[in-house]
């Protein structure tokens, strides 16, 4: 689908050195430290008032615009399969923007990026101790997701009810954001023990409908540039297959000169600690590491 040049081709640029260097006695620099924490504390782990409270905000504002499309359905404007082929696409489609989301985070930034900052730096510790993640309470996993999820949904869905929106419309937006939401938790399901997991996820997992555990676990495989998204992971093998996450890096090598992450040597702070997180798990109380 793409024609790509071949990195050690690559022309350099002012900002960087070029992709493949002639072997010097000069060592290469090594990328920049994310500064990313050793271990997370017990108390790191647990979800505080306020992140309950977001979470909950969020949860609020999903099911107002889930109970807007059933209002409107139970009122006989809109048939059942308006809204349920909506909920799909939003379904897949969450897929695809967790992806690029994450793709992002990992190859672009550090934790002194305005906005994204503190993702990146936590995707970034994820990958040092990447079961830390099924230790976490829930709302403490689920609420800047949330959070994002009441500031925009709830106006969105107002915005949409006064334009007269259909039910299917409002379907959307609300299991868009709710997969967008859960998404972590899927996450934290990819990373825990099989016999951890909650009744029927292990089976909806194999099924394809949350992303699988042997399917995210490539993703923790050097060069980590692989399986990014985190709902079904549907849209992994079509994203990897044909490359596109190497493509748009080229785009965005080519034009600032920036390079991700994933074309260099691993960052000490990235990669996983052998080890580690079982002796957090025993910390913790727990053992749950993948």
């Amino acid at each position: 689908m793409y024609t790509l040049t071949p990195r050690c081709h690559l022309p350099p640029l002012r900002r960087s050195p070029p992709p493949c260097q002639v072997a010097s006695t000069t060592p290469p620099p090594s990328p920049p430290s994310l500064s990313v924490p050793s271990r997370a504390d017990p108390d790191e782990l647990r979800s505080t008032w306020p992140q309950r409270a977001w979470t909950l905000a969020g949860s609020a504002a999903i099911l107002s615009s889930l109970s807007t499309s059933a209002s409107l359905m139970a009122a006989g404007s809109d048939s059942p399969a308006g809204p349920l082929a909506a909920a799909l696409a939003a379904y897949s489609l969450a897929d695809l923007a967790t992806g690029v989301y994450h793709w992002f985070v990992d190859n672009y930034g550090d934790a002194s990026t305005p906005v994204f900052g503190p993702q990146i730096a936590a995707f970034q510790g994820h990958h040092r101790y990447p079961s830390t993640i099924t230790r976490r309470e829930p709302c403490n996993n689920l609420h800047a997701l949330a959070r994002a999820a009441a500031l925009a949904l709830a106006p969105a869905d107002a915005a949409l009810s006064a334009a007269g929106a259909p039910a299917a419309a409002h379907a959307f937006a609300g299991a868009f954001a709710a997969c967008v939401v859960l998404s972590q938790q899927f996450h934290a399901w990819a990373h825990e023990k099989r016999r951890r997991l909650p009744p029927g996820v292990e089976a909806l997992q194999g099924a394809g409908v949350l992303v699988s555990r042997a399917q995210h676990a490539a993703h923790h495989r050097q060069p980590y540039n692989t399986n990014y998204c985190i709902v079904s992971g549907m849209w992994n093998g079509v994203l990897d297959r044909y490359r596109v996450f190497e493509a748009l890096e080229m785009v965005v090598y080519f034009r600032t000169g920036i390079r991700p992450r994933s074309w260099d040597d691993t960052d000490a702070s990235w990669m996983e600690v052998a080890g580690a997180d079982v002796a957090a798990t025993a910390t913790a109380g727990d053992d749950g590491s993948l």
